[in-house]
């Protein structure tokens, strides 16, 4: 499997497993807001998202979090679940190097 080396700042090394598990649970969240057509929760969780991610290292969270604020903004299903997709994928290829 490809794995994406993520290189954080060494004195977060003790929040990331929480941030992780944060992650997880969010997408967790998103799957069951898109069951239900929560776009405008699934805006905010994105918007957050976009926030939060590079704060931790996380460029590609940022990333994947602008994309799919805007796509459910837009009500657009199939984007949506595909960058729900993007980030469940990329989280399970996550590799970290703490510097």
């Amino acid at each position: 499997m490809e794995r994406i080396i993520v290189t954080v700042d060494a004195d977060l090394e003790d929040l990331i497993p929480g941030f992780l598990e944060n992650r997880y649970r969010d997408i967790r969240a998103l799957k069951e807001k898109l069951e239900y057509n929560d776009y405008q929760s699934i805006a905010i969780t994105g918007h957050s998202m976009k926030g939060f991610g590079a704060g931790y290292g996380f460029d590609e969270i940022s990333k994947i979090g602008a994309e799919l604020e805007q796509a459910a903004k837009q009500g657009q299903s199939l984007e949506v679940a595909k960058k729900i997709t993007e980030f469940e994928d990329y989280m399970g290829k996550i590799e970290i190097r703490f510097e």
